[in-house]
């Protein structure tokens, strides 16, 4: 889920991606092992859930606000004030969740 930071940022953005390309935002969650222990980022598994934020002019099956997966090592990540996003190829959206 979103942080409401992150939600604030994705609608003050005006992003719009080219071609077949797909701007996603995400969040990488703080993960712990049962016995309390944080997992370091290098340690994690990359993010592959997240919100369509804007799509480019030849996105056919996608629109803005679909819940995503997406190849785990799709994408290409950026930071905009903080937040992070991917933009993303849709041949490499693995589908999408039902709302």
């Amino acid at each position: 889920m979103a942080t409401e930071t992150q939600k604030k940022a994705a609608v003050n953005i005006k992003f719009k991606p080219l071609k077949d390309r797909v701007f996603v935002s995400f969040t990488e969650e703080l993960e712990r092992t049962a016995g309390g222990i944080y997992i370091p980022d290098a340690a994690k598994e990359k993010p592959q859930k997240g919100k369509v934020e804007a799509v480019g002019a030849e996105v056919k099956a996608l629109k803005v606000g679909d819940a995503v997966l997406f190849d785990k090592y799709a994408g290409t990540k950026i930071a905009i004030d903080g937040t992070d996003f991917l933009i993303v190829k849709e041949e490499d959206i693995l589908g999408v969740f039902d709302k």
